[in-house]
């Protein structure tokens, strides 16, 4: 009998395969050459036909593919814990952004992507997709921890940590592709953030970017009710149908949440080979809502599962996840049967590597596809007794019973990455230390803004950012007629909204000129139907005051607004 080569063979455990058959070897091996699986099987068989310098016994274990965070947001790890139970729009508006403008830097992102890979590769994690700022720092901080990562670049309408305009955005965007292209562990790709915080200029350059480089899409999709009404007042349809409408699905696209997709939207995601990133303790802690994962899954939709960021989770624990896409569908059908535990593993195997376009090389462990794997241990005492009445028993155990501190070794494209349950690429210690000086410096910031009233205001109001310039040419008129005459005779002046109302503006000050001013504003709108329609606003403007110039224009600017009616509290 012939002996074939291999570096390492990793033997006696059970291997569960997650390939198409769904092979499972009660006593298996693996065989692994460079860094490709070369062979799968019965322990003695592999063991036969394989020899390799070194012999890992995994008696007692699990060896299994390691697991793909379909959706993250990693240098987010410097935030776990900041705000939390809180409305969505008043932890997003009130402390992630004013956090973020404040801190997120190349280094601030290096960090938090070490911390995060730290984390995720203690959790048996060797595949992530992330969506964030300043990419090539994350990138590279991935690829020195030897994960395997899509990173995208984030893409807003407004100004980011990253750059002060979408055009500019696009343009890092470009040049990053063109940086990691070709490297072996990351794939870089485009990261429009949602279509509510999109324009279709910036869709559709977003998607063109992606299909002339052949590199993936990744956008939230209707992640909460509100951002799918937003989207409808914007584009007049779902933001499924707007992606469609603008060709964005042409491109390779990863669609994380899709919470509140109807069943069209879905049809419309399947024909376009949309993946699914399903992030089940996100959406509860947000309170999203609750994902059709079913649904998904029968109009054939390949459904990942991730973890989101760590302000919004607060963990990146995969096995915790796997646990909550499984039992969530249950409670949520009132069916028992749906979910399985063998699907749940399969959504964060080789269904999450089908979503991020990665199947053909990981997500399940085959002759010719890449060496990432996990070994996890299945005698510790909350997975004892294991019954041997099924084989597929195996599935129940690392899905309902496993936690994270179980996995023992991991490794990525064959090298090795924690070895029982030391990390190898990472100085975990010193890790820690930065994150924990930057969380002071975060610390420091909040307690001064919180000494601040008028900070208070825009923390817990909700007040929505929107850097707004105001206009006005101001002419004095002997009568409304002669000003109405002027318009209709004009052919350099076109009315393209007509209003009349009675407006009062009320203004706030504070001892500090920094930090502007408040305005409470009524407008008494005259509609046309010749009813009057009150309008109430609250604004926090900037430092800057209103200014004249020449022929009586006046220019005035805007930082935050929210409605009068909304409590502060």
């Amino acid at each position: 009998m012939t002996v074939n080569p291999a570096d390492l063979i990793l033997a006696n455990g059970v291997v569960v395969t997650m390939n198409a058959p769904g092979d499972l070897f009660a006593r298996g091996a693996v065989a692994i050459r460079g860094r490709e699986i070369v062979a799968v099987g019965p322990a003695d068989d592999i063991l036969a036909g394989w020899q390799a310098p070194e012999v890992v016994d995994c008696d007692g274990a699990a060896i299994m593919p390691g697991l793909i965070n379909a959706h993250a947001h990693v240098p987010m790890s410097l935030l776990r814990g900041l705000a939390d139970d809180l409305r969505l729009d008043v932890w997003l508006f009130g402390y992630m952004l004013p956090v973020e403008r404040e801190f997120v830097s190349p280094e601030f992102c290096r960090w938090g992507t070490l911390l995060s890979c730290a984390e995720m590769i203690r959790s048996g994690v060797t595949t992530f997709a992330d969506m964030y700022y300043y990419e090539a720092d994350v990138a590279q901080s991935a690829a020195e921890a030897g994960m395997r990562a899509i990173c995208a670049e984030t893409i807003m309408k407004w100004p980011t940590p990253d750059a002060e305009s979408y055009d500019e955005s696009l343009a890092r965007c470009r040049a990053f592709i063109e940086a990691w292209k070709d490297h072996p562990l990351v794939t870089p790709a485009v990261g429009p953030h949602a279509p509510e915080s999109s324009t279709t200029e910036l869709l559709e350059a977003a998607a063109q970017l992606a299909l002339e480089h052949d590199v993936p899409f990744l956008i939230h999709i209707a992640e909460t009710a509100g951002g799918v009404e937003e989207t409808q007042a914007l584009f007049g349809a779902s933001p499924v149908e707007v992606l469609e409408r603008l060709g964005v699905l042409k491109a390779r696209v990863l669609a994380a949440h899709c919470v509140h997709v109807t069943k069209q939207d879905r049809e419309i995601m399947a024909r376009h080979g949309v993946g699914v990133a399903h992030n089940p303790t996100s959406n509860l802690k947000l309170a999203s809502g609750l994902a059709d994962v079913v649904g998904m899954q029968n109009a054939g939709l390949a459904v990942g599962i991730g973890t989101d960021g760590q302000a919004s989770n607060n963990d990146q624990d995969m096995f915790e996840e796997m646990r909550l896409a499984a039992l969530l569908p249950k409670g949520l059908t009132q069916d028992p049967t749906v979910v399985p535990a063998s699907r749940a593993l399969a959504m964060a195997t080789i269904e999450g590597a089908r979503a991020l376009g990665l199947d053909d090389i990981t997500g399940s462990l085959e002759p010719g596809k890449r060496a990432d794997l996990a070994v996890v241990r299945l005698d510790a005492v909350h997975n004892v007794p294991r019954f041997e009445l099924s084989g597929s028993n195996v599935y129940s155990q690392l899905v309902y019973a496993a936690k994270a501190h179980d996995v023992e070794h991991v490794l990525v494209d064959g090298r090795w990455l924690m070895r029982n349950r030391d990390l190898l690429t990472l100085d975990e210690v010193q890790v820690r230390t930065e994150a924990q000086r930057i969380a002071g410096q975060v610390g420091a910031f909040l307690a001064r803004r919180e000494q601040s009233l008028l900070d208070k205001l825009v923390a817990l109001g909700a007040l929505h950012w929107g850097e707004t310039y105001e206009v006005q040419v101001k002419a004095r008129v002997p009568d409304e007629a002669s000003l109405l005459h002027a318009f209709e005779h004009c052919p350099e002046v076109m009315v393209i909204k007509p209003s009349e109302r009675k407006q009062y503006d009320t203004y706030f000050f504070f001892g500090d000129q920094e930090a502007g001013q408040v305005r409470y504003r009524e407008d008494y709108l005259l509609d046309r139907g010749l009813e009057v329609r009150p309008l109430y606003s609250l604004t926090l403007r900037g430092p800057m005051s209103e200014r004249e110039y020449a022929d009586s224009v006046l220019l005035s600017r805007s930082r935050f607004t929210a409605d009068a009616d909304r409590s502060l509290r």
